[in-house]
């Protein structure tokens, strides 16, 4: 055999593993495009599950995981958080036992609560809203609720009357009505900025929810959270916070103490003898965005929010929920001038009841209830829809933007005020 034909042979040889590499190749590629195709078509055949809010990730929960109205749930066990004893964690299962569907850090639960009024003598139905303290879990949902005893300094005042219901009555195996969670104070995720949390006293709550699925899902973001307290025996999930501190690089813990007592010990209990403010902020962050939650009394509402604003923070990127159950007050709701001030008349239907409009009340729920109409209400801020009525003649307006998704046709009356004669189905 002459060194050409060889040649020719070898160069043959060669030619052919190329051709079976390369029809491998287009196989392979020919079997993975088939297994995306079967992939997206499932998708898209898949049962509709809840829509997110468009600025939100989507969140997959499976359709018959989500409840309408009221659910029965048990209080699994119950524990108290801080050294005061003044506030308490419930942990509620249900009573059904199926999966719960997920929520977004940061939403709260409506609560109808059936309490005995020693007045009269009956028992009446109260709505009520809390926000969600822990990450989603599959099993169970966490509100951590603090008493709230009557003013010292206005001792006719009532105490908390859903508060100190949680705290004197619900104990382990007692059966709540929950609505599923909502609510439009919730961890944004359309951008990966790092975050502030910010929490005073009880409203650290669902600053907790957010910095426990954050960390537990391994975000890479940066988190500060801002805890504000008066000393050590109101801070609450102190193992809890200071452990994460320690396990994860990106989470930056700052505890601040307005009252310490003697056996506080700064640098270990505490980061901070003072409260959350804006110069402690300014000394404590490098200037880049970041997005800002913060949850507490409406002092702190009142000096963070312009703070920041005046430090040169994007409005959009504050997000804040006032003390109180889920009462969402976003500050770029400027209350409306109202279009008319003629004397006019809110027909109560149901009630029987005429009632001439005062513009006195903030809101058609204050002249219902001052009127002994009684209305299921939760947050008083248009975020739980609690208080949704039909409008069966005439106009509302409202003095700040919902939260809550309204049915057409109805309204909320806590933030509601009347265009003109209205009947109420109330």
């Amino acid at each position: 055999m002459s060194t050409g034909t060889l040649a020719i042979i070898i160069f043959l040889v060669i030619l052919a593993q190329v051709a079976v590499v390369i029809l491998l190749g287009l196989y392979r590629r020919k079997q993975q495009y088939k297994t995306l195709t079967n992939q997206a078509s499932e998708v898209q055949t898949a049962p509709a599950t809840e829509l997110a809010d468009p600025i939100t990730s989507v969140e997959v929960v499976n359709s018959d995981q989500v409840w309408e109205g009221f659910k029965e749930f048990i209080v699994e066990r119950r524990e108290m958080e801080d050294n005061n004893q003044s506030i308490c964690s419930f942990y509620l299962v249900p009573a059904d036992g199926k999966p719960l569907p997920t929520f977004k850090p940061g939403q709260f639960l409506t609560f109808k609560l059936q309490i005995d009024d020693p007045i009269s003598n009956k028992t009446k139905s109260v709505v009520r809203c809390y926000s969600l303290s822990d990450a989603p879990r599959p099993n169970y949902y966490r509100v951590s609720i603090k008493r709230v005893p009557a003013p010292t300094d206005q001792p006719d005042v009532p105490a908390g009357v859903s508060s100190n219901f949680f705290h004197d009555h619900l104990q382990q195996g007692s059966l709540l009505q929950v609505k599923a969670p909502s609510g439009h104070f919730h961890l944004m995720e359309q951008e990966p900025l790092p975050i502030v949390l910010i929490g005073g006293g009880i409203g650290i709550t669902p600053m907790l929810s957010t910095l426990n699925t954050l960390l537990e899902n391994g975000s890479n973001r940066e988190v500060w959270l801002y805890y504000g307290i008066r000393n050590g025996d109101e801070h609450i999930m102190k193992q809890h916070l200071q452990a994460l501190d320690e396990a994860h690089n990106n989470f930056h813990l700052h505890i601040c103490y307005s009252a310490a007592k003697k056996n506080d010990m700064e640098g270990v209990d505490y980061q901070h003898s003072d409260r959350v403010g804006i110069p402690l902020l300014r000394a404590t962050l490098k200037m880049m965005r970041y997005q800002f939650y913060i949850c507490g009394p409406k002092p702190m509402m009142e000096s963070l929010v312009p703070g920041l604003e005046e430090w040169g923070v994007n409005s959009d990127d504050i997000y804040y929920e006032s003390f109180g159950p889920a009462a969402l007050i976003k500050h770029v709701k400027t209350k409306l001038q109202p279009v008319t001030s003629e004397p006019c008349t809110i027909s109560f239907s149901r009630s029987g009841k005429n009632i001439a409009w005062n513009p006195a009340f903030d809101s058609l729920l204050e002249l219902a209830e001052d009127n002994g109409i009684d209305v299921d209400s939760g947050c008083r801020a248009g975020s739980c829809g609690s208080c949704q009525t039909a409008v069966s003649a005439g106009e509302t307006e409202y003095n700040q933007q919902p939260d809550a998704d309204v049915e057409s046709g109805h309204c909320l009356l806590c933030i509601s005020t009347p265009i003109g004669n209205i009947t109420l189905e109330a």
